[in-house]
C-alpha cells in the first residue's frame, strides 16, 4: 500500500489498514497463543525516576520475570518481548514487533509518575489500566502524553509517525476508527489485569481507563497499557524495586493472562489450549512450598466472569442468578425487535451491586453479560440523539463512556 502524496489523516487511515490487514494471515490454521510483553522505556530513556530506582529497570525486570513464569507453565503460549534487555526501543518498532509476531495480546508494562510541582507527588498511589481510547479527562491526557513523548528522542520521529498528534481532529478520527476492532476484548483484560493488581498485588485502584496510546493504537490486537504504581510515592517506589513486590505484581499479571486465554485462547488459534491455572506469591503471607521455592499452582483460573465450581472459590464474577438476588440492578432485555440505544459506562468481570460507588452516584443502571464480562449502561432509550446528550453529561464521570445499540437484549453495535 503506497501511502505518499496524501493527508495527515489519509497517511495514518493507511498505517490503520496495514495494521488491520497484518494479523488476518497466519490465524488460518491451529497454532500457539502469541502475547508480545513490552518493557516500558529503555536505553537512553530512562521513563518515570524514583529516589533509589527509574522505570526502564522496574519492567524490564518484571516482564522477563512475567515471560519466565508464561514459558514454564503455558507451553500453548509463545512469548514475544519487545526488549529483553536495556536497550532503547522506539515506539514504532514496539508495535511492528508485535504486529509482525501475528500476536494475540499485547501488554505494555509502565510506572506511573507526577509532576515535581504536585503537592499530592509523594502520596498518590494505585495501579491504572488503559486501552485505546480517546482521553477525556485532563489525567488521561496527561499520561498519554508522557507515554507518548518517547518519539521525540528519535531522530525522524516527525515523519515516521505520520503527523501523529493525540491531541488533533485528525488523529481522533482514526481512534476511533480503530477502536472498536478490539476494544471489548482490551477492556476485558485491562478489567482482569486491574483486578489481580489490587487483589494479588495489594495495588491501590485507579480504575481501567482510555487514552490516545500511539503503542496500542498502532497494534493490530487486543492491547493494554499498565501503570503499575507511582514511582514519586516513596512507599510505592520500595514496593516495586522489592523482590517480593515485583513477585506479587508479575504474578498479578500472569493471573489476568490465564483468565483471557481460557476465555479467548481456543477460539484465536483454533486450538484446544490447555486449561491455565493461578498462580499465588511465595513469600510471607502466602502459603509457601516447603522447598522455597517458584510460586505453585494454586486453582484453576476458568474463562474471564465465571467462578470454579470444584472450590467455590469466586475468582472474578459473581454467576448472572446471583447478580439478580443480591445486586438489585436488573438485566438488559427486550421482547421486541426495536432498537434502543444506551450510554455504556463501564465493563467488569466482577458484578457490582446497586449503590456501589463505582457507578458514581447513578441509579438508573442495567446490565448485560457478554464475553464473560457484566457492562453497565443508562439512558435506555429509542432515539439516539437522546442517547448523545446524555452522553455528554455522563463523561464528565465516565470518560470513557460510549453509546451501544441493543436489540432483543444483545448489544449489535457501538455508536459514536
Amino acid at each position: 500500500m503506497h501511502c505518499s502524496g496524501i493527508s495527515h489523516v489519509g497517511r495514518l487511515i493507511c498505517v490503520l489498514c496495514l495494521v488491520l490487514i497484518t494479523p488476518v494471515f497466519g490465524t488460518l490454521s491451529a497454532r500457539q497463543f502469541v502475547v508480545t510483553l513490552d518493557a516500558g522505556h529503555g536505553g537512553k530513556d530512562y521513563g518515570a525516576i524514583g529516589v533509589k530506582t527509574n522505570e526502564k529497570t522496574v519492567t524490564l525486570s518484571v516482564v522477563k520475570q512475567l515471560g519466565a513464569l508464561i514459558e514454564q507453565n503455558l507451553p500453548d503460549v509463545k512469548v514475544v518481548y519487545t526488549r529483553d534487555k536495556d536497550v532503547f526501543v522506539e515506539l514504532s518498532e514496539r508495535a511492528a514487533i508485535a504486529n509482525k509476531a501475528g500476536s494475540d495480546l499485547f501488554m505494555s508494562v509502565h510506572i506511573n509518575s507526577v509532576d515535581k510541582k504536585n503537592r499530592n507527588r509523594t502520596r498518590i498511589t494505585g495501579c491504572q489500566v488503559y486501552t485505546l481510547g480517546l482521553h477525556k479527562t485532563a489525567e488521561n491526557l496527561a499520561v498519554a502524553k508522557r507515554e507518548n513523548a518517547v518519539m521525540e528522542l528519535e531522530a525522524d520521529h516527525t515523519e515516521k509517525y505520520a503527523g501523529f498528534n493525540p491531541n488533533s481532529l485528525e488523529s481522533d478520527i482514526v481512534f476511533e476508527l480503530s477502536q472498536n476492532h478490539r476494544l471489548d476484548q482490551s477492556i476485558e483484560f485491562a478489567d482482569a489485569i486491574h483486578g489481580q493488581l489490587v487483589k494479588t498485588a495489594g495495588r491501590e485502584p485507579k480504575g481501567v481507563r482510555q487514552a490516545g496510546f500511539w503503542v496500542l493504537w498502532a497494534t493490530s490486537m487486543p492491547s493494554v497499557l499498565v501503570e503499575l504504581d507511582f514511582i514519586c510515592n516513596p512507599e510505592a517506589e520500595k514496593f516495586m524495586a522489592s523482590d517480593e513486590g515485583q513477585e506479587e505484581m508479575v504474578i498479578a499479571l500472569y493471573n489476568a493472562l490465564c483468565a483471557y486465554i481460557n476465555t479467548y485462547g481456543a477460539q484465536t488459534t483454533g486450538e484446544n489450549i490447555k486449561v491455565a491455572e493461578a498462580l499465588v506469591p511465595t513469600h510471607a503471607g502466602y502459603h509457601r512450598h516447603a522447598s522455597g521455592e517458584a510460586p505453585h499452582l494454586a486453582v484453576n483460573i476458568p474463562e474471564i466472569g465465571s467462578t470454579n465450581d470444584e472450590t467455590g472459590a469466586k475468582v472474578y464474577a459473581e454467576t448472572i442468578t446471583n447478580v439478580k438476588q443480591t445486586a438489585g440492578i436488573p438485566e438488559i432485555s427486550s421482547d421486541t425487535d426495536e432498537p434502543m440505544y444506551y450510554v455504556q459506562i463501564l465493563a467488569s468481570a466482577e458484578a457490582v451491586k446497586k449503590g456501589s460507588s463505582e457507578l458514581k452516584g447513578l441509579t438508573d443502571v442495567e446490565y448485560y453479560k457478554d464475553g464473560g464480562m457484566y457492562k453497565y449502561a443508562v439512558g435506555k432509550t429509542t432515539q439516539v440523539s437522546e442517547a448523545q446528550t446524555l452522553m455528554k453529561t455522563i463523561r464528565r464521570t465516565f470518560p470513557g463512556c460510549f453509546i451501544i445499540k441493543m436489540v432483543n437484549g444483545k448489544r449489535v453495535d457501538f455508536i459514536k
